[in-house]
């Protein structure tokens, strides 16, 4: 087995980037998630409600800060954008606390599951994809731990999935069948919600192992 993707997303519920190389900390991806969307009361806003979210795509600049669609994140074009996505009033926060992730700082994803699933992993959106996973191994790693190169992982359980999932990740369209297919299929459960025990920097390609006694 080995890590095939590694996802990073510098703002909550925009689409994410691709990348050969991250270091990953004791609180996830170095960047991750490190800005927020909150309303005009301070309310965390995300895709769940607001799916138009999801064709902003941010990333880490040169600079080190996350940019969107190509411009600093606290660009005037970017503030009308997100106002445009997610309603008036919105705006961009930095937040570096551990509510900026839903359950735990990494979603790992397994490419066996991901067959089974029969859609574009970005669905999922996962932090990282491992391949050579035999079907639906991942339901028996709950518990474990995984080495990812470097990298010490604690597996917990496995996600519980929502309505984000149906959405298109380019289109932002509706498809409901989606979560009926992952509750009927999967028990509404898929990927795995895990922390890091032993941070370091991960590649595409490094190998991966399961310990299931570790825990």
């Amino acid at each position: 087995m080995h890590v095939a993707e590694i996802w990073r997303y510098p703002v909550k519920s925009m689409a994410g980037e691709s990348l050969r190389e991250a270091d990953v900390l004791s609180d996830g991806i170095a960047g991750d998630r490190g800005v927020i969307v909150v309303d005009g009361r301070d309310r965390l806003v995300t895709a769940r409600t607001h799916p138009k979210l999801l064709g902003l795509r941010a990333t880490i600049g040169a600079d080190g800060e996350p940019w969107v669609d190509g411009r600093p994140w606290n660009h005037p074009d970017v503030e009308r954008a997100v106002e445009a996505a997610a309603g008036r009033g919105s705006r961009l926060l930095r937040w570096d606390g551990p509510e900026r992730f839903d359950v735990l700082p990494l979603l790992v994803a397994t490419d066996g599951a991901i067959a089974a699933f029969g859609r574009d992993s970005r669905r999922l959106r996962p932090n990282l994809v491992i391949a050579g996973v035999e079907g639906l191994a991942e339901r028996g790693w709950e518990r474990a731990e995984l080495q990812a190169g470097s990298v010490r992982i604690a597996v917990q359980d496995l996600r519980g999935r929502c309505v984000m999932t149906t959405y298109d990740p380019d289109t932002q369209a509706q498809d409901p069948s989606v979560l009926r297919d992952i509750a009927r299929h999967f028990g509404g459960r898929l990927a795995l919600n895990c922390a890091v025990l032993e941070p370091g920097t991960l590649r595409l390609g490094d190998p991966v192992e399961v310990n299931r006694a570790a825990r």
